[in-house]
């Protein structure tokens, strides 16, 4: 078993919903949020399936605006 497991935040607001992470993430780990959407608009990327995040930084390096950020958090 992994001696941790991933986590993101998603600066909501700064997101374009472009859907460029959710894309590139290999574990399905990110959504577009269907129904709510930021102040300019958009429908912004979430965390839908946080068991499954590995942290391999794959969707805060094909964001073009740097609204995620990647986290590693120990398994207890």
């Amino acid at each position: 078993m992994a001696k941790f497991r991933g986590a993101i935040t998603v600066n909501e607001e700064r997101c374009k919903g472009c859907n460029l992470c959710v894309a590139a993430c290999p574990t399905g780990v990110l959504a577009l949020q269907a129904r709510e959407v930021n102040n300019r608009g958009y429908h912004y990327a979430y965390m839908a399936n946080a068991e499954a995040c590995i942290a391999c930084m794959s969707c805060a390096l094909v964001c073009p605006d740097a609204c995620i950020e990647v986290y590693r958090v120990e398994n207890k």
